[in-house]
């Protein structure tokens, strides 16, 4: 399959990446560096995006970012960060590629534990992560030509259990190779408007 992954060289990304690659044709999308640059925050890069990548079998999304802070201190547009990043950068991911994937296409986006299970400082990534749930299952029921749309949800993932373990008290960490499975069960799976949790 020929498979582009938007956030591929990040720390999830990479190694989701490495274990595709043997089998698939596999293009990565970041901001700063990639085969393709991409800022998913502007409908136009989405845009051109997939008008220079044509055929593709699926699209993976592990970027987005949200702000963290006290709820008391986030102000509207702290919560503006999340939505115009995370949610509706992967929205239009979808809603754009519609018109660009092959038949059978598959999208798999990417949220977190947060949705399920918040901790302090959390509340505009916990409210976007549950919004992009509901948006995955909601679009599974419309998708046409057997396309297919999942989301990959994940714990607090070993190689960045150090930055983050602070936030999440008595969190086990996830094996990476149980992480990159998550997005092979996505892609290479029938499954369609599933949130695969990978909690522990």
């Amino acid at each position: 399959m020929k498979i582009l992954i938007v956030g591929g060289n990040g720390t999830i990304g990479r190694t989701v990446v490495a274990k595709l690659a043997p089998k698939h044709d596999i293009l990565i999308a970041g901001r700063k560096k990639g085969d393709l640059l991409l800022d998913i925050t502007d409908v136009h890069s989405i845009t051109a995006m997939y008008e220079s990548v044509p055929d593709l079998d699926a699209v993976v999304c592990i970027a987005g970012e949200a702000k963290w802070d006290y709820l008391d201190q986030l102000s509207e547009e702290d919560y503006y960060i999340g939505i115009r990043s995370k949610l509706m950068g992967q929205v239009n991911l979808v809603r754009i590629g519609l018109q660009y994937l092959k038949p059978a296409g598959s999208f798999t986006l990417s949220t977190g534990i947060l949705a399920d299970d918040p901790v302090p400082m959390t509340t505009s990534a916990a409210m976007v992560n549950g919004a992009i749930h509901s948006f995955a299952q909601a679009a599974a029921l419309e998708l046409q030509n057997g396309m297919r749309i999942n989301v990959v949800s994940l714990g607090l993932v070993a190689d960045s259990a150090q930055k983050y373990e602070d936030y999440f008290p008595g969190h086990d960490p996830i094996p990476m190779t149980k992480v990159a499975n998550a997005y092979v069960r996505s892609i290479e799976g029938k499954g369609n408007g599933q949130i695969i949790r990978i909690y522990h």
